[in-house]
């Protein structure tokens, strides 16, 4: 272990495997890319895969815990399911659809916004060395190929390059041959609640008030992006079945290999921030006051109550502002009533 790099500078973090050959999507150049072999290599890895392999068995070393998770099966399955989106699409109504996969892309953009996150010295806030860590690499490069991942970037020659946001819309309307141009898009987000305020963190404290509050801001959001990134494989792979369909989608399979190679580059994100929270979670946090606490109880205080959320009201609000889409579209059927009993019928007994 003591041979293992476990810093890097922010250029190596966002430093591209070489590829062969760029994925393009929708006619737009996106990030990540082929090997000589034709196997999809996510953007931004060279370095930080690697990294946040060796930061996660630095830390069992020394502390001798595993990193904190919550396992997949906790999360219910996407909804509809898949055989009811199939059988939207098969009763020409593909709206809903739609509307989930353009709701996924701007959820994806919004994450982007973590690349905002300044943190400056971390070290300030703990009494244990954090050299040689994830949580000393957040605002050096794990930040800003998150976001970039995310929504894309700019180049220094001005050139954007697309990322997941985009690449969400390029499947969406490669597999129904068609755009939300005539669709109202704000309105459709708005119906499934995107847009809407999520409370004001830095006011609604759970940690001791000498606890920095933009510490606790940072934790609270690197939580909340973990606990959807891991919720979000059951999307991914429900959106990857029913797309790879092609006697019900356009595409030949295209828009099912776009999202395979998105759900490559979110390991990464799990990645790191399951191996910077178990770090945070495994020191001692040192307040303004010299008031020392430990991490697990830190970490808990923010991690319990969004856990509920994320597997209580969120879920129960997510389904229901999607069945408000399915709903929507299915009343401007002139047999909609009909479709609507039989999309449920369908979903009887669905995981």
């Amino acid at each position: 272990m003591a041979t293992t790099q476990v810093e890097f500078s922010e250029a190596e973090l966002l430093a591209d495997p070489a590829v062969s050959e760029p994925l393009y999507a929708g006619g737009r150049r996106c990030h990540g890319g082929f090997d000589d072999g034709g196997h999809y290599r996510s953007p931004r890895t060279q370095f930080r895969a690697p990294a946040i392999e060796a930061w996660g068995e630095q830390h069992h070393a020394q502390f001798g815990t595993e990193l904190i998770g919550v396992p997949l099966e906790r999360w219910e399955k996407t909804f509809p399911s898949v055989e009811q989106a199939r059988f939207l699409i098969r009763a020409g109504v593909p709206e809903p659809l739609m509307a989930t996969l353009t709701r996924i892309g701007t959820v994806e953009g919004y994450g982007a916004n973590i690349r905002h996150l300044k943190p400056g010295n971390l070290q300030q806030h703990f009494v244990e060395d954090i050299r040689g860590t994830a949580i000393d690499h957040l605002g050096r490069g794990l930040f800003e190929a998150h976001g970039r991942d995310e929504a894309g970037w700019q180049d220094a020659a001005g050139f954007t390059v697309a990322g997941h946001r985009d690449m969400w819309f390029a499947a969406r309307d490669i597999a129904f041959d068609r755009t939300c141009d005539d669709i109202d898009v704000t309105a459709m987000l708005a119906r499934m609640g995107i847009g809407q305020g999520a409370g004001n963190v830095a006011k609604d404290r759970r940690l001791p008030d000498d606890i920095s509050a933009e510490l606790e801001v940072m934790v609270t959001l690197m939580i909340r992006v973990l606990f959807i990134e891991v919720s979000a494989f059951h999307t991914f792979a429900w959106a990857e079945e029913w797309m790879s369909d092609t006697a019900l989608v356009g595409g030949e399979g295209e828009a099912a290999r776009l999202v395979s190679y998105i759900r490559a580059d979110e390991a990464p994100h799990v990645g790191y921030l399951r191996t910077a929270v178990s770090e945070m979670r495994d020191r001692t946090w040192l307040g303004a006051s010299g008031n020392r606490y430990a991490g697990s109880e830190m970490v808990e205080l923010i991690w319990d109550p969004l856990l509920a959320l994320s597997l209580g009201p969120a879920r129960t609000d997510g389904r229901a502002a999607t069945l408000r889409e399915v709903e929507h579209w299915c009343g401007r059927r002139p047999n909609g009533a009909d479709i609507l009993a039989e999309f449920h019928a369908v979903g009887v007994g669905a995981a």
